[in-house]
């Protein structure tokens, strides 16, 4: 296992790849940078089909600030071990098995290697995974959910088409088919102008050159089972009661990916979580542009400091 930086995206400083293996015997990549008196430590939770690459910048932007940082690729995803012969395709059976990949990355990694106070950061699905982590479970002092999964844009398919199509795909065995209309292959610069996710082209270019150098990193767009299981999951978090830290959700105005009623309901509803919405923003706010960033770290700043001594 390594990492795969390029003259675009540099290794933050002091970058180690690290592997991990789950109780289940799934081979991980982990990494970690962690400098001369690091003021804590913020573990990076990626979306679905991320890798650390991806968070290079973000990494440098915390280590700048003092952290020492620590990040995860999930089974199925990024340099981690695959689910399937055909790499690009994802066919996760349930969200517990990326329970064991957590428990697994902070025992062998975090809890290990890297200086207390623990932080977290999760985009998309990754901030999904906190919130199921932080239903019964006191790693993080504190947590920042970046446009987290709570439940999904299905868009011109009604909820219960959507929910029958999925149950009657699995249920016949085809839950590693894709979704009808999603792409089998990663997305790269060809498709900057249609993407929802980021309006950076650096950026989105930047990553496009990983996957260039890297192809095995990247995965395609999600199967039937990935979103059985994500709705499975997601009916369980709408149910969470209290996190067990303080929760910043920094939500995307424009996202097409997660819906935003249902972050605003959880935020609502849930003691412990509050909501701020950068109203320019697509779903990937950590690529997006230098002014939707510097709105990121803007609330990242404000909420970490009184636990970090700066």
């Amino acid at each position: 296992m390594k990492l795969y930086p390029t003259p675009e995206n540099p290794l933050p400083p002091g970058a180690q790849c690290i592997r991990v293996v789950t109780r289940d015997i799934v081979e991980l990549r982990a990494m970690k940078a962690v400098p001369r008196a690091a003021r804590g430590t913020v573990v990076i939770l990626g979306g679905r089909g991320d890798y650390a690459e991806r968070y290079f910048e973000t990494m440098r932007d915390l280590l700048d600030r003092g952290f020492a940082v620590a990040s995860l690729d999930f089974r199925g995803q990024g340099g981690s071990q695959r689910l399937s012969k055909q790499i690009y395709r994802g066919p996760v059976k349930s969200f517990a098995s990326f329970d064991e990949d957590l428990q697994a990355f902070m025992e062998q990694v975090v809890l290990t290697y890297c200086p207390p106070p623990y932080l977290a950061l999760g985009h998309s699905t990754g901030g999904h995974v906190l919130l199921r982590a932080l239903r019964d479970t006191n790693w993080f002092r504190k947590a920042v959910l970046v446009a987290p999964l709570v439940d999904v844009i299905y868009g011109p398919w009604p909820r219960p088409i959507a929910a029958a199509l999925v149950n009657v795909a699995t249920f016949c065995g085809l839950g590693a088919m894709f979704l009808p209309g999603v792409m089998k292959k990663p997305m790269g610069r060809e498709h900057f102008p249609l993407n929802p996710l980021t309006s950076d082209e650096r950026r989105w270019n930047r990553d496009s050159g990983t996957l260039e150098l890297a192809p095995h990193l990247g995965l395609g767009g999600a199967t039937f089972s990935w979103l059985r299981a994500a709705r499975r999951s997601m009916a369980a978090v709408a149910r969470m009661e209290r996190p067990s830290a303080p929760v910043l959700i920094i939500a995307s105005g424009l996202d097409r990916v997660v819906s935003n009623d249902a972050i605003r309901n959880l935020a609502r509803r849930v003691p412990g979580i509050a909501l701020t919405v950068i109203p320019d923003a697509r779903h990937e706010i950590l690529t997006e542009n230098d002014d939707v960033r510097r709105q990121f770290f803007a609330a990242f700043d404000a909420f970490v400091t009184d636990d970090t001594g700066r």
